[in-house]
């Protein structure tokens, strides 16, 4: 059997009641909801579990959310005793992997992401920034028309690079506009506008890059006990020094998620397990490369199933 990474799920994924039957049924489950309650100071299992989904999907609130429900869910799962080569996880999610790899502890985790959505909130006022998926275009074709854009004085970037065809663009309401009609006059095949509060990943989260560098300094962050590959470069981070310095960065860079999956698969990962609610991180990797084995875990059903399917292929 090849190796394992383990993925994890960021902003988009969060749904009201994710994680609620797992922490009914195990208390080692329910101690991660009471932690990140109690380090907030704020219900926020409450609203995981109760809702709005309104309430939920807000940057400040989704982030700590995602965070606390994939370790919750990661706990439960560890019982199998199936352990990862390779973590990795999207734009937020690059923060749970963090955490699983014991780059820092659970209740800082949440704070820093808490603080993390905060700081991007702020940055650009509600409107004034957006994203968009662009479908069916290549990322150097794609790239020619954000550069000609922003140099024209309306700010936009590649933010996430999904996979093969999928990529999605961040900047300026006017830029991602401007940018969506050129894509679609170079041959993208459809551009949907992203329901999102703020243009991440773009140059204009830079400013709340500055700030969160204080952030970081108020938490310990230790090397990481299992490679984690970055969101900004495709390749492994370890020492705590590197990992602050790319979560800086990963606010207003590009996602490189196809080139980090990909980079997986050149290290010898076959086996994929996405922890935490939702399937979107399986289905991407499913579009970078069809022969690799893809899970995902996010409840008693789903962690038991996958525990048996591995345990036949391990025998």
């Amino acid at each position: 059997m090849g190796k394992i990474a383990f993925l994890f799920p960021g902003q988009g994924s969060q749904t009201v009641g994710m994680g609620k039957t797992l922490a009914e049924a195990d208390e080692r489950v329910k101690s991660f909801f009471d932690k990140a309650d109690e380090k907030l100071d704020f219900p926020l299992s409450k609203l995981i579990f109760e809702g709005p989904q309104e309430e939920l999907t807000l940057t400040t609130n989704a982030q700590p959310a995602l965070l606390t429900t994939s370790m919750a869910i990661l706990a439960f799962f560890k019982q199998s005793g199936i352990n990862p080569d390779y973590v990795a996880g999207h734009s937020l999610g690059e923060y749970t992997a963090l955490v699983a790899a014991g780059a820092f502890s659970f209740e800082d985790g949440v704070y820093a992401v808490r603080k993390r959505g905060e700081l991007m909130e702020e940055a650009v006022p509600n409107g004034e920034g957006t994203m968009a998926a662009v479908l069916g275009l290549d990322r150097d074709k794609l790239r020619a028309v954000t550069d000609e854009v922003t140099k024209e004085g309306n700010s936009v970037q590649l933010a996430n690079l999904n996979c093969p065809g999928q990529i999605v663009i961040s900047g300026s309401r006017k830029g991602v506009e401007i940018a969506s009609e050129k894509a679609k006059a170079a041959g993208a095949k459809r551009v949907l506008p992203l329901d999102v509060s703020g243009p991440f990943h773009s140059e204009l989260m830079k400013p709340a890059a500055e700030k969160f560098k204080n952030v970081l300094n108020d938490i310990e962050v230790n090397d990481a006990q299992t490679p984690v590959i970055a969101n900004v470069t495709a390749s492994e981070m370890a020492s705590s020094n590197e990992i602050k310095e790319r979560l800086i960065e990963q606010l207003y860079s590009p996602v490189l998620w196809e080139d980090s999956v990909q980079k997986m698969i050149d290290l010898g990962v076959d086996t994929f397990i996405e922890i935490g609610p939702g399937k979107v991180l399986s289905g991407l990797v499913k579009k970078v490369n069809r022969s690799v084995k893809t899970y995902s875990v996010s409840d008693e059903e789903t962690c038991n199933s996958v525990i048996e399917a591995l345990k036949e292929e391990i025998r």
